[in-house]
């Protein structure tokens, strides 16, 4: 590790706990430690300096169970800006507890935001009276999505042997197991507190949200089996050896999509693959190793998935917000708005 902010390089040890953590993000230091070669208290302060210097991460968000069950919607909104105005809109949107995620972005549009809501109502409420009348804000365009098929928790770093893999996985906990259920107020005060610091311990959850530990532990536990709650441990694009985040929005014929989708996300780089309802149908998201990358990316992409004809496509400039945690402009973590579906009103 080369410097206290700021970190230039990961090592080998390094790679290996943030790979260890993308699978196991809420696992015991030892249970860690036994996975990568390290001890107990070398792990956690490996992680601690990781933290502190915003180069790696772990977060939590409403997993696609949510939307599935009726209790949550996804949309990724597109916001062109008045000139000079970017920077004072991405402020006020970045601040908002339900819009998750906002990139400045190249291309046919200044702003992508991808937006939780519990219901299309408040969404389009949302879209109507709060963010058309945002100042410095001359259009917006919102695309809703259908169904999911990889999100980030999914995407690896990829520096752990199959045999270290297997270590963790074998005692992971079980997803899917649980089906989804109704979420409740502490539900959703659990999903704020987790998505600041997806390792908070139970008994920290439990005096934030006022119950007790071994509720918090039932109620983290379920979440996590039904899949209507995702865990994440990211890591700086600079230290990740895929910098460059690109967006492409495709068309795929409606009785192929499925079937496109999963050969979409079997390509190493991409990290979110969405079907959408609007002018395209299918979103996804890679991280590349450079621009030219970018575009060869795309070739692979259509030599693989020959039946997705690529529409448009953007390069994220500034990720300024990813989840809920707020990035400076090389991509390291500063801080973090804690998420809530219900902030939307409506």
């Amino acid at each position: 590790m080369t410097q206290e902010f700021g970190m230039t390089a990961l090592d080998d040890l390094d790679q290996a706990l943030v790979h260890a953590l993308q699978i196991a993000p809420r696992a015991g230091w030892a249970r860690i430690g036994a996975a990568v070669g390290a001890d107990p208290v070398t792990v956690a302060r490996r992680w601690q300096r990781l933290a502190r210097s915003g180069s790696a991460w772990i977060g939590c968000h409403p997993g696609p169970a949510a939307a599935e069950s009726g209790q949550g919607c996804l949309a990724f909104v597109e916001v062109d800006c008045a000139n000079g105005r970017l920077t004072e809109v991405a402020r006020a949107l970045v601040a908002e507890a339900h819009v998750i995620t906002v990139e400045h972005v190249s291309g046919g549009r200044d702003l992508l935001l991808t937006v939780l809501a519990p219901r299309l109502s408040a969404l389009t409420r949302w879209v109507t009276h709060r963010l058309g009348a945002l100042d410095g804000i001359v259009g917006t365009r919102t695309h809703l999505a259908s169904t999911v098929y990889t999100e980030g928790s999914r995407w690896r770093l990829r520096a752990l042997s199959s045999e270290q893999i297997a270590r963790l996985s074998e005692d992971a906990a079980p997803r899917g197991d649980t089906s989804a259920f109704e979420l409740t107020d502490l539900d959703h005060a659990l999903f704020a507190e987790l998505s600041v610091d997806g390792r908070a311990s139970h008994t920290v959850l439990a005096e934030r949200c006022g119950t007790s530990p071994d509720t918090v532990r039932r109620r983290v536990n379920r979440l996590l089996s039904s899949g209507m709650a995702q865990f994440r441990c990211e890591v700086a694009r600079p230290l990740s050896e895929w910098p460059v985040s690109l967006i492409l929005w495709g068309r795929a014929a409606p009785a192929e999509l499925r079937t496109v989708a999963e050969q979409v996300t079997g390509a190493r780089e991409v990290r979110l693959c969405a079907g959408v309802i609007g002018r395209h149908n299918l979103k996804l998201v890679a991280w590349v190793r450079s621009l030219d990358d970018a575009q060869r990316f795309e070739v692979r992409l259509a030599e693989r998935v020959p039946a997705l004809t690529v529409v448009d496509r953007a390069v994220a400039l500034w990720p300024m917000k990813l989840n809920g945690n707020l990035l400076d402009e090389r991509g390291y973590r500063t801080g973090a708005v804690p998420i809530d579906v219900r902030a939307v009103g409506g």
